[in-house]
């Protein structure tokens, strides 16, 4: 393949957390085997979806991704899961592309693949809205796998897993993409394929095959994958009590887990009662020991048996392993459903309604006056007034977030920043919440934006969750801050705005105007899902200046 030049009918879109493993996936990239009947991908978008350390406030190092020495297109996925990265990679595709082909970034292609997916593609009539690849997971042949390994080699059985699949880009536009509250790699690829059947579509699996090998693993993995449980308690929430068998999903081990924390629960009470004197707390103790190491027993017996045996190298280790997270994975296991169940008791469908407008104040309700401390100057954007009016009058919240570092500068101080909101609200509110951030780069805050702090805060004043929030800013930092806090965000440029900030941005308007009309068709349901760009680009001027088109 000769690097990015081919030309096909889908695009690669990899959502990644920088591991070496991309590096891997992009040589066997390069080395597809293609011509003009099976072609490569028109385009392939890499998501960073590294978090930013909180701690420090430093920012990553760029991923520089390449194919045959080209660069490869990445754009930011703001650490929120991998559900979110592939919705930001496929919005950034161009909409002429008819397919959109998911790949984790820890598999392997052959020099096939290419050629296989556009014979699967080929044969997809129009009520087939996606293809599955076939997953092959490596397993020593000397020895017997690892409960990790096992774990991973599952995904060979697994329906419509997101390691290999392909979707038609209208599809993912109708039902609203992947559903963004689920958090990691599990669940967000099952309910994906459920929606998109219950909306009328057949999803089939193509002859292609890929290669996943078995991840490095600490001893503690099997536990912290307990997590998915409280996916599992979003999926039942979503789709009923019955979703395993709509989605295809196999039923799982909770019930044994339920019991096993239970028995648990019971021994520490009843030795309490019976430290305390208690008689009869002494026998609740004993049968809760009983009970619990019979069931412990069980469990671990049940992920040995299938080795490594004694006498292999790797069995000390596995059964180090074992016997720990046997004993810590049921009341993980529980307390990860409790808290999706208490999380999500209140979740609706997919896509989520707006319920709250999100301002950024200088440059989108105000003209940009530079530190401005003087009311007087404040000078609404043309249409602002009815446009806020017409946002409280579909029901909507409104608050301001707005950086003003000039107080932390000493250009201004707080008092005068808060004469000029106090001159804003009046002229354009009253606004639900406004949300100030004093500080300067360099003090490291969590509020300051693309910081989601402030975000975070308004959507706790206004009641409503962070994904029932749409942002509307000027510059980058407003649509980073959003996307980190899981808000929507449309950016409506500005002279102020940088070329690279409209090209990431995952929405944009040329005016409020259009910004709000996007809002409420999103909240009435007119429009689920946001496009990739409305209209909106910056063109340089002979002068040097940026200017909107």
């Amino acid at each position: 393949m000769s690097g990015l030049r081919a030309q096909g009918p889908y695009a690669l879109v990899i959502p990644s957390v920088g591991r070496p493993s991309l590096d891997r996936l992009l040589e066997t990239v390069a080395a597809l085997d293609t011509d003009a009947s099976h072609p490569g991908p028109v385009e392939i978008v890499v998501v960073d979806d590294r978090r930013e350390p909180a701690e420090t406030g430093t920012r990553l190092a760029p991923l520089m991704p390449t194919v045959d020495g080209e660069p490869v297109r990445v754009v930011r996925g703001y650490g929120r899961g991998p559900a979110a990265a592939r919705n930001r990679g496929w919005r950034a595709v161009d909409d002429s592309v008819e397919w959109i082909a998911f790949l984790d970034d820890d598999v392997e292609l052959p020099t096939t693949w290419a050629r296989d997916l556009a014979t699967d593609l080929a044969a997809c009539p129009p009520e087939v809205a996606a293809s599955q690849g076939r997953i092959t997971v490596p397993l020593p042949t000397d020895r017997a796998p690892t409960d990790w390994a096992r774990n991973t080699a599952s995904l060979q059985e697994a329906d419509w897993a997101t390691a290999d699949m392909a979707y038609r880009r209208r599809v993912l536009e109708e039902v609203g993409g992947l559903d963004e509250r689920f958090p990691r790699a599990y669940r967000e690829d099952a309910d994906l394929a459920l929606r998109v059947r219950l909306a009328g579509y057949r999803l089939v699996r193509g002859h292609r095959n890929i290669l996943h090998p078995v991840r490095p693993a600490d001893d503690w993995v099997s536990q912290r994958v307990q997590a998915g449980n409280a996916d599992n308690a979003l999926m039942r929430r979503l789709h009923g009590p019955h979703w395993r068998e709509q989605a295809q999903a196999p039923a799982g081990a909770f019930g044994w887990h339920v019991a096993t924390t239970t028995a648990a629960a019971l021994a520490a009470i009843g030795t309490v009662g019976w430290m305390a004197g208690s008689r009869g707390a002494g026998r609740i103790a004993g049968a809760g020991i009983v009970a619990w190491s019979a069931l412990y027993g069980r469990f671990l017996g049940r992920r040995l048996a299938p080795g490594p045996r004694p006498g292999d190298p790797e069995f000390p280790a596995e059964l180090r392993r074992m016997a720990l997270t046997s004993a810590t994975i049921p009341p993980s296991a529980v307390r990860h459903r409790v808290r999706g169940w208490m999380q999500h008791r209140s979740t609706g469908p997919w896509p989520v309604r707006p319920r709250a407008v999100l301002f950024d104040r200088d440059g989108t309700l105000v003209h940009d006056v530079p530190y401005n401390g003087d009311p007087d100057q404040v000078d609404p954007v043309d249409g602002a007034r009815g446009l806020l009016k017409r946002v409280r009058a579909a029901g909507l919240g409104t608050a301001v977030v707005t950086n003003q570092s000039g107080v932390a500068r000493g250009l201004v101080s707080r008092d005068q920043v808060d004469a000029v909101n106090e001159r804003i609200d009046r002229l354009l509110g009253p606004f639900d919440s406004w949300q100030v951030c004093p500080h300067g780069p360099a003090e490291n805050c969590p509020c300051r934006k693309p910081r989601p702090g402030m975000v975070l805060a308004a959507a706790k004043a206004l009641g409503v969750r962070p994904e029932e929030c749409v942002l509307i800013g000027d510059i980058g930092a407003d649509i980073e801050a959003a996307q980190s806090a899981g808000a929507r965000s449309v950016l409506v440029p500005t002279h102020v705005t940088r070329p690279e900030e409209v090209s990431d941005a995952p929405v944009t308007a040329p005016d409020l105007a259009t910004a709000v009309e996007l809002v409420l068709d999103w909240s009435s349901g007119r429009q689920q899902a946001p496009a990739a760009t409305l209209t909106s680009t910056l063109t340089s001027t002979q002068d040097g200046e940026q200017s909107t088109t």
